[in-house]
């Protein structure tokens, strides 16, 4: 059956030696073998604090062995995982009064959060500690070593597995359900994409709360039989050293961490030797990342696009160097979904078009408890991502953006990543974001910002881009800033950077 945890068992039973899974800050490494005694074990412990199929339990820590392993164990008795990132600590009490836990699994520096919002919610039974015994919590290395018997697997492939939290701070968390079947379905099809062989070791540094985590790295690595590396504490330099350290294969980051490796690459004179490719998701990866990747460092960076609702991917590259115009597109769909661009009616638009990226089948089963919202998300059959893009003769899909991150300038619609992308071409600029201030004629004033050390005054930066893009840049304003508020996925966080330029307009 395509249960989520049944890779880790049946890379037991073929391989039960090679090493599973790799916590970089410990150099900790489990096989196979030792992996799979462990999650029955917390399985075991799981069950004799009265989780069972159908519970949820939340998740709340840093990235870590303990973390797979408590995501696997819940899996394992037939309990939802429901994983909410570290940096939402002051909004965690919304996200269990939203999923209703009987069990909170955290991390020991957590635990103010996690007691005041457990006291608030009033759902959570118990508390475990990963780190040991704290007041009022159990240990999870207590229950490890106690050894509990697990109970029998529900084996139940329609069931749903993992609650995907969105990313955003709102205040509203909605928790997309993803079922067992037709997430380990979309997983293998990304690791086939990949072409991830068994003896290969993937790397992830980015917050395992994220759906992404799971389908980019851990369950690709799983169901082929690699090994899946994980980090707490990314940095550039130690991080890099970490993908030299552990032979990574594949590194499972975002523009931000992929730009880091091009960076330390440059400085230390080529990029990791075992290194085949890279994976970015949490936001549309920049051409002149990728050109860079490919040029300089000879390896590509495939691109993904996916989000939380959909347990995969809506498109995804090849890993293979790319010299012709697909090079600025995401990639073709996978076999397992099937994904389409349409108009306000939900008619299929002529391809090239721009449109909504939309998905039949293979996907969520629903928001947890928002069944308007599910409604909306889902209507007539398809799920709207609320972003747009184009399908080309080839397949190849290319995003353009967030609906709601369109700008009306002067009566026309800017797509702020085709002034991104021009900006980000120029030496010195690292990263760049367009937001759009609200007008006095209802549209939007064009503010792109940028970090890095670019040193050419605003007009000079106009006159180095205006030809290669189809709007007029008068009304655009453009302002080095020092580093980008981001969300925990590792997107640049435009809401906040809206909402601080707005501010501080108004101030002045």
């Amino acid at each position: 059956m395509r249960l989520l945890h049944q890779s880790l068992y049946d890379g037991a039973n073929r391989h039960p030696e090679h090493p599973a899974f790799h916590w970089v800050e410990r150099d900790k490494t489990l096989t196979y073998a030792q992996a799979v005694e462990e999650v029955e074990a917390l399985a075991g412990a799981l069950h004799s604090l009265g989780a069972s199929k159908g519970d949820r339990i939340t998740i709340f820590a840093h990235n870590g062995m303990d973390y797979l392993l408590s995501m696997l164990a819940t899996w394992r008795i037939g309990a939802i995982s429901s994983l909410v990132n570290v940096k939402f600590a002051d909004h965690l009490e919304e996200y269990l009064a939203d999923h209703t836990p009987g069990l909170v699994i955290y991390t020991h520096d957590k635990v103010d959060d996690v007691k005041r919002a457990a006291e608030i919610v009033g759902s959570v039974k118990r508390l475990i500690c990963m780190d040991g015994s704290q007041e009022g919590a159990e240990s999870l290395p207590e229950l490890l070593k106690a050894r509990l018997p697990a109970p029998a697997d529900p084996r139940d492939e329609d069931a749903i597995a993992h609650l995907s939290y969105t990313s955003g701070t709102t205040g509203k968390p909605k928790g997309a359900c993803l079922a067992h079947e037709f997430t380990y379905t979309a997983c293998a099809c990304i690791a086939e994409r990949l072409r991830i062989r068994s003896d290969e070791i993937s790397f992830g540094p980015t917050a395992l709360s994220s759906s992404y985590q799971l389908v980019g790295n851990i369950m690709p690595s799983l169901i082929v039989g690699a090994t899946c590396t994980v980090m707490k504490d990314w940095a550039p330099e130690t991080g890099f050293e970490a993908l030299k350290e552990t032979k990574a294969n594949v590194f499972i980051g975002n523009p931000t961490f992929l730009t880091d490796v091009l960076e330390q690459s440059r400085l230390q004179g080529g990029a990791p030797e075992f290194l085949r490719l890279g994976l970015s998701g949490g936001g549309p990866v920049p051409l002149a990342l990728k050109t860079a990747w490919r040029d300089e460092l000879k390896l590509p960076l495939v691109e993904s696009y996916g989000q939380s609702e959909i347990g995969g991917f809506f498109g995804l590259g090849t890993p293979d160097l790319v010299f012709d115009d697909t090079i600025g597109a995401v990639g073709r769909p996978l076999p397992d979904k099937e994904v389409r661009i349409l108009d306000a009616n939900d008619e299929e638009l002529p391809l090239g078009q721009v449109g909504e990226i939309c998905m039949r089948g293979r996907f969520m089963k629903g928001y947890w408890d928002r069944p308007e919202q599910t409604t909306d998300t889902l209507r007539n059959g398809w799920l709207h991502s609320g972003d747009v893009g184009s399908m080309s003769a080839s397949g190849h899909l290319t995003m353009r953006g967030r609906t709601k991150e369109l700008l009306q300038v002067d009566g026309r619609t800017w797509f702020p990543r085709d002034v991104e992308e021009e900006l980000i071409k120029l030496d010195g600029i690292r990263e760049a974001a367009v937001i759009g201030l609200n007008a006095e004629d209802g549209g939007h004033d064009p503010v792109a910002f940028f970090t890095g050390t670019q040193m050419m005054s605003e007009d000079e930066m106009k006159a180095a881009v205006e030809n290669s893009l189809p709007y007029d840049l008068s009304s655009l304003t453009i302002r080095w800033i020092e580093s980008f508020p981001m969300t925990p996925t590792g997107k640049i966080a435009k809401a906040e950077l809206k909402d601080n330029a707005a501010k501080e307009a108004a101030s002045v």
